[in-house]
């Protein structure tokens, strides 16, 4: 299989999904905002919809919406925590503009069917360079933040006491988080951007309480995932979607018997 193109292009984009979202996965459950990404999977589905109606590509409305979704969850702080309720509104909303957006589309609906479910298989060239892009900003970024946040993440009322400014460390950390979101869904698509945001990285720290091990065993796990969804999906031709979220319900239930 490794002799296509389109499945050299899909591995290659597993990879640098799997990097991404693994990395900001892993802080993302540290922080308990698991629910924050799942959130802006289905926020960014309106905005990438209104791209497609506006003749824009769907990936630019997408990565805008999820960005500064993002910033807007990290602005609110704590009160997010405590408004679970407000934020599902908000994501049947979100899905409601979305579905909308596409009854106003007259345009072919495969477009619209990949940005809910992913479609891996069919990343081109120019995606890739672009996903490529955009991982080593978030990477960047990440390695920049992770020394704040991950004290803001573990010892928010030492870490205001010494100075940070709790708030800007969230703000842009789900902002990141926004970035890997987009970058998800061209995998997984939005319906099932959970997967691969929060699957590893739950699993890694059920497995060890170290930091710097938990933190590359969910990058490891993630490009596992990633990696045999790929090569599932060509091998029985069933959607690639389908075996990623399969294969990181499976790996969590085993780890769950390991603890």
């Amino acid at each position: 299989m490794f002799t296509y193109d389109f499945m050299q292009n899909a591995f290659l984009a597993a990879l640098l999904v799997a990097l991404v979202s693994g990395s900001t996965g892993y802080f993302l459950v540290l922080r308990g905002q698991s629910f924050a990404g799942h959130a802006l999977g289905h926020v960014g589905f309106a905005g990438a919809t209104g791209a497609l109606l506006l003749g824009i590509s769907p990936f630019w409305g997408l990565l805008a919406v999820t960005t500064a979704g993002g910033a807007l969850m990290g602005f609110l702080g704590e009160q997010l925590r405590e408004r679970d309720v407000a934020i599902g509104v908000v994501l049947s909303l979100s899905l409601g503009f979305g579905l909308l957006f596409l009854n106003f589309f007259t345009g072919s609906a495969v477009q619209a069917t990949s940005l809910l479910f992913g479609n891996v298989l069919g990343v081109d060239r120019v995606t890739l360079w672009q996903m490529a892009g955009f991982a080593l900003v978030s990477c960047a970024a990440l390695g920049f933040l992770a020394r704040p946040l991950l004290f803001a993440s573990v010892r928010p009322e030492l870490a205001e006491a010494r100075g940070l400014d709790l708030r800007l460390v969230s703000v842009l950390f789900l902002a990141l988080v926004g970035v890997a979101v987009a970058e998800a869904v061209q995998v997984v698509g939005v319906l099932l951007v959970f997967t691969l945001m929060v699957g590893p990285a739950a699993t890694a720290q059920r497995l060890t309480c170290k930091f710097v091990t938990g933190f590359w065993l969910s990058v490891a796990l993630a490009a596992f995932t990633a990696f045999a969804g790929v090569a599932l999906a060509y091998l029985t031709d069933w959607p690639t979607s389908f075996w990623i979220s399969l294969l990181a319900a499976v790996i969590y239930f085993c780890s769950l018997l390991l603890q």
